[in-house]
């Protein structure tokens, strides 16, 4: 294996294994700011010697092993807690010859929630809680995370630095909450676990269209939560609309990776089971609460989608709706410029048009992609070409998704006349 061949596997290994990680390391050492300096650190011993000692057979096991090791060390050159010390200086004894079949055999799933929910703990923000586990357990980088929450990337890496130093000083337990105090952090938890799957199910960033495997941690986090919290209409709201969106993850991509819209992608691709799933957990979230929660009424948006088997089943005056009544929980602009699509599907692209403009004329969305995407879309569906084209080229130039970026630079191209140059 080349040098760069290990440097790509590293860095793959770490995008795998760093919730894992930081999540099995905090509750070793109490302190998740630690946590993520010390997996940090068991990183750069990995890029130092895995070039040339190779891969290891079990990477995420190396990583935890000398992530514990330099941890003992940092407990005895610091002197801190001397019933630690002791406790991690036998387990040094023991660990000299690390055991890489169980450095990570322990209850990754209990720890990756509890990681959530101290991530989570009501004294920082919540735009703090989200920004924070989105980084530990998402695995994002902080401008991904800023540009899912639409703020400046240097305001969320201070969100980041602050939630970590207040977990710190706050000395907040590592363990499972109980009672009122779960039911006040939900929320916040409910909206990490949707970004994070929102960041597999359309990366923000980078050369692939979809990261399955952040969906995958998403839904495996939402089922946990579900199972420990089983009256909370709003957690089964969640996990529907997720695995209601993961049954089309298969058809969301062409053969070389490209990005498929849902109204071009082959259906008999989807995925009837999870469409099963999404279907049951929806019924049960409806089931439990007198009125429907956001994550249900996307759910139940999810839901119109899947019972199409072709796209002109679609039942668009039910999913604007939908919308509407999103948009009422919500107030949110995103949710008004998805609104518009479901309008123009149902009433034309005229009136879905009136309404981006409207969103357009508030400048809420300015730098969100989406909105010029949108827009072009209309356009040319209406025969504006040349708008369209400077559209779709105004929001290639706004998405840091390289297959997002030439698909709408496609589309651009696809505004010319024939013989037309740009």
């Amino acid at each position: 294996m080349t040098a760069s061949e290990t440097q790509r596997a590293i860095h793959a290994v770490w995008r795998i294994e760093s919730a894992r990680l930081i999540a099995g390391l905090t509750r070793f050492v109490r302190d998740v700011g630690l946590a993520e300096e010390l997996a940090q650190d068991a990183l750069v011993a990995a890029l130092e010697q895995w070039p040339t000692s190779g891969v290891p057979d079990k990477p995420g096991a190396w990583l935890m092993a000398t992530a514990k090791r330099r941890a003992i060390d940092q407990f005895r050159r610091n002197k801190l807690l001397e019933r630690k010390h002791e406790e991690l200086g036998h387990e040094l004894e023991t660990e000299r010859t690390p055991d890489l079949e169980t450095a990570l055999d322990e209850d990754v799933g209990d720890d990756l929630l509890r990681l959530v929910l101290i991530a989570c703990h009501p004294v920082i923000s919540t735009e703090a809680r989200v920004a924070l586990t989105l980084r530990l357990l998402g695995g994002l980088t902080t401008e991904e995370i800023a540009r899912a929450f639409l703020v400046p990337e240097p305001t969320v890496a201070q969100r980041i630095v602050r939630a970590k130093r207040t977990l710190s000083e706050a000395r907040v337990p590592f363990e499972v909450p109980r009672g009122d105090e779960l039911t006040a952090r939900l929320s916040s938890v409910l909206e990490v676990i949707y970004l994070i799957f929102n960041e597999g199910y359309s990366a923000t960033a980078g050369d692939d269209w979809v990261r399955p495997a952040l969906c995958e941690d998403a839904l495996r986090l939402g089922r946990i939560l579900a199972g420990l919290v089983p009256t909370e209409p709003e957690v089964h709201g969640l996990v529907a609309l997720m695995e209601l969106q993961a049954s089309r993850l298969r058809a969301r991509v062409g053969p070389s990776g490209e990005p498929v819209l849902l109204l071009e992608q082959n259906r008999g691709r989807w995925d009837r089971v999870l469409i099963g799933r999404g279907l049951a957990a929806l019924e049960r979230a409806e089931k439990l609460g007198s009125e429907r929660g956001p994550y249900t009424v996307q759910a139940a948006i999810a839901a119109c989608h899947a019972r199409a088997l072709t796209p002109e089943q679609t039942d668009w005056a039910r999913i604007a709706a939908l919308y509407e009544e999103l948009a009422e929980l919500t107030s949110s602009p995103v949710v008004e410029l998805n609104r518009a699509v479901a309008v123009s599907m149902a009433s034309g692209p005229a009136a879905g048009l009136e309404l981006v403009d409207a969103l357009a004329a508030e400048h809420v969305l300015e730098g969100y992609h989406l909105l010029p995407s949108v827009r072009g879309d209309l356009l040319a569906k209406l025969g504006r070409l040349d708008e369209a084209r400077a559209e779709f080229e105004r929001a290639a130039s706004l998405t840091r998704n390289a297959r997002e970026r030439q698909l709408l630079l496609e589309r651009a191209a696809a505004c010319l006349a024939p013989g037309k140059s740009p």
